[in-house]
């Protein structure tokens, strides 16, 4: 046995996707970083070795501009790029190379922490040290830091350093939550074990073991959904725990989750009910993915009203948007649904005074075990939003330990300033960058897409239920014409609304209304009317009312800006209302209402430099005309500036739910929107232009070029040479810098 000590500015405990990303944003600011894992492989319940989906803010689609930013949009992109059939050890790998591509980090797996060092009384603790168990290699280390980050998911470092915390339900009372029950108690989200199958293209016997549970004597048959080609998440009901305690009877839920696993294959191969003669188990699962335990104590409890009211915390930090996801304690063998959810309008923010602790001076944390209700931990819980917390909960630990600050002393302007520079995404706050020359400069372009014209259609839509079409207005809506077929004359009712939010795509607050004549007659220009000048620009709702005699025509194309959606009915166990469950666009992903409306400054230049790295209340990039080969964006500065370091932000459309293993097979390997070949050109002081660099076959979003040599100069340009697909060029940013 050896024994080690090893020092680091920070220290994160736990190498699921919030731990990683923590780390990774830590060590990009320049700290060194020990990120601590206790198994073989990093990505936590997403691993192989666990295999479940990273579900995040796109609650699968449902929300829209949703996707998660920042490293955790880095993790998905590249995945989608090397892996999209989504096979789970090739996404371990991508978890992994993101680590080891950091130099100020160093990796720790197999080492398990079991001994926290902290001094000071209940009210004010501080860890010095934490130590662990290195197995295999009969290390035992010491780990010593400035600040250490809780990304364990069960909350073991912050509980054995005395951080105050709790574990299971709060009563209604506490945050007035109608979820919540009338009394506290101990109840929690269970663990879940899931499998693989495969068809083996010959029979195969299965003769179960005989632990194997009889599901034909349980409710299992009848309340779940049991089909003999799925696999995976499609199994994430098999759930049990809730009513124990999800650690330390850890071993006892496995084996139950083994007996019902086991118990399904025999019901799938030997009942008779299925079509399953040549399949067989291709791989089950042994480490338990849990849900839910410790959740600590912040200056801030995150609860169900600031979910469902989208609360805009003045500390924002991160965000979420997976509907409150709840599950019965009783998991598997409840009699009810597997689980209760509601959705929220659009996505949420994350308050930064949830992820230190209330006790502890130098202790974050970041994952499912953040500062909130059970309720609100409902949504907070999945995956891709711990990432994004953890790129938060890791800035934050960056800048305490180079200012010497705690974690609750910190500035959370100067906090968000850099979140924001590192591309993370803050909803509705804009990237307010000294350093940053380009929004000094004059911006033009090439082109600019300054209307929206949809008028090749490619099929007809019928208007069986109501349309809703989302699109911005900036500075104003001067009319919009639909393309319409009827059957005989009548007439088409339209409703104009703001979503009121600028992370919003639901209607919310009617504006105007207008009741069109429709003659008989196919391929029709309807002109509505409706108008609007918001005082800000906003996204507008059209909603279309449900007309079986009219129909409009979709384009097999998506439109920048364009969101197209058709209305479905709630399901009778839903509580209403819930306009992001109503409104869908299964069937209209990608494509667009064939539709034609005024000029809009929505895609000009000047959106590049306007400080948003995302959509919010309109697209907030620029895009040019649909001709990509030679498009340019220009900065002009009015006196030369010289520059070491420029940054090109591309389209990485946030919109294109990705997953990182087999929900659903994305079409493109690559984001079309992404530019794929641009050089950056530097004007000299004869007027003519000489190429500072030159990309081939991008496929990421966000993309730093510094420069061999210092150029002094007026005018940058980018030019674009092909995207990875879309018909125009699209650009969300450019940053332009000198020396730093």
């Amino acid at each position: 046995m050896r024994n080690e000590t090893a020092r680091h500015d920070i220290t994160v405990v736990g190498g699921g996707l919030a731990g990683v990303c923590a780390a990774i944003a830590a060590a990009r600011l320049g700290r060194t970083v020990a990120l601590i894992n206790n198994r073989p492989v990093l990505g936590g319940n997403s691993s192989s070795e666990v295999r479940v989906w990273v579900c995040g803010a796109t609650g699968h689609g449902k929300n829209h501009h949703a996707r998660e930013g920042g490293i955790m949009g880095e993790l998905l992109v590249e995945n989608q790029f090397r892996n999209p059939d989504g096979n789970p050890y090739y996404w371990d790998t991508v978890v992994l190379d993101a680590v080891r591509a950091e130099p100020n980090l160093t990796l720790y797996l197999n080492t398990d922490v079991r001994e926290v060092e902290a001094e000071g009384p209940d009210d004010m603790r501080r860890i010095t040290a934490v130590t662990g168990w290195t197995m295999g290699s009969e290390r035992r280390i010491r780990f010593e830091s400035k600040v250490f980050l809780d990304c364990t998911g069960d909350g073991l470092i912050g509980h054995l350093a005395g951080a105050h915390h709790r574990i299971g339900r709060e009563a209604h009372a506490e945050y007035g939550e109608p979820w919540a029950p009338g009394a506290a108690d101990d109840i929690t989200l269970g663990s879940t074990l899931l499998f693989y199958t495969k068809d083996a293209g010959r029979p195969v016997k299965y003769v179960p073991p005989n632990f194997a549970k009889d599901i034909s004597k349980t409710s299992i048959p009848q309340r779940r959904i049991i089909k003999a080609g799925d696999n995976g998440c499609a199994y994430w009901w098999i759930e049990f725990g809730g009513e124990l305690d999800t650690v330390h009877d850890n071993e006892e839920i496995r084996d139950e989750l083994w007996a019902v696993i086991y118990g399904i294959w025999d019901h799938i191969k030997n009942s008779g009910g299925f079509d399953a003669e040549t399949m067989t188990l291709e791989w089950v699962g042994s480490v338990p993915g849990k849900r839910e335990y410790r959740r600590f104590l912040g200056d801030y409890v995150l609860h169900q009203g600031d979910i469902l009211g989208q609360s805009e915390f003045a500390d924002r930090v991160a965000f979420g948007g997976w509907s409150i996801d709840l599950h019965p304690p009783q998991g598997v063998y409840a009699a009810e649904d597997g689980a209760k959810q509601r959705y929220t309008d659009g996505i949420y923010h994350i308050p930064y005074r949830s992820l230190y602790s209330v006790n502890t001076s130098n202790l974050l944390f970041a994952g499912r075990n953040i500062s909130a209700s059970h309720v609100a931990f409902g949504s907070t819980r999945v995956m891709a939003t711990c990432a994004t917390i953890g790129q938060a909960a890791g800035t934050a630990a960056a800048l305490c330990a180079e200012q010497g600050l705690t974690p609750r002393a910190l500035d959370v302007p100067s906090l968000q300033r850099t979140l924001l520079r590192e591309d993370a995404s803050v909803i509705g706050l804009t990237c307010d960058d000294s350093a940053d020359l380009a929004p000094r400069a004059r911006v033009t372009a090439s082109s600019t897409l300054a209307c929206i014209a949809v008028e090749t259609p490619d099929e007809p839509w019928q208007l069986t239920a109501d349309a809703g079409i989302v699109l911005p207005v900036d500075p104003q809506l001067t009319g919009i014409e639909l393309l319409l077929d009827a059957e005989h004359d009548t007439e088409v009712v339209i409703e104009l609304y703001d979503p009121v939010l600028g992370q919003n795509y639901v209607p919310r607050r009617l504006v105007a209304t207008a009741t069109v004549p429709v003659p008989a007659g196919s391929h029709q220009w309807v002109k509505t009317g409706l108008e609007w000048s918001p005082a800000t620009p906003r996204n507008a709702f059209v909603l279309v009312r449900a007309n079986e005699a009219l129909a409009l025509h979709t384009a097999d194309r998506p439109t920048p800006g364009v969101l197209c959606f058709t209305r479905i009915p709630l399901r009778p166990q839903d509580e209403a209302p819930q306009p992001l469950r109503e409104w869908t666009d299964a069937g209209l992903l990608r494509r667009t209402f064939c539709l034609r409306t005024g000029e809009t400054s929505a895609f000009a230049p000047t959106r590049a430099v306007d400080g948003y790295l995302r959509p919010y209340a309109g697209p907030h990039q620029w895009v040019s005309e649909p001709s990509v080969s030679g498009a340019w964006l220009e900065l002009a500065w009015p006196e030369p500036v010289t520059l070491h370091r420029i940054e090109v932000i591309a389209d990485d459309d946030v919109n294109e739910d990705l997953i990182n293993l087999h929900h659903h097979r994305t079409p493109f390997d690559t984001l079309p929107t992404l530019l794929r070949d641009y050089r950056i050109e530097a004007r000299g002081p004869d007027g003519s232009w000489h190429t500072l660099s030159r990309t081939k076959d991008n496929r990421r979003r966000r993309t730093s070029h510094p420069l061999a040599e210092e150029v002094t100069t007026d005018a940058l340009r980018v030019v674009v040479e092909a995207t990875n697909g879309a018909a125009s060029a699209h650009i969300v940013a450019v940053r332009a810098y000198a020396q730093e």
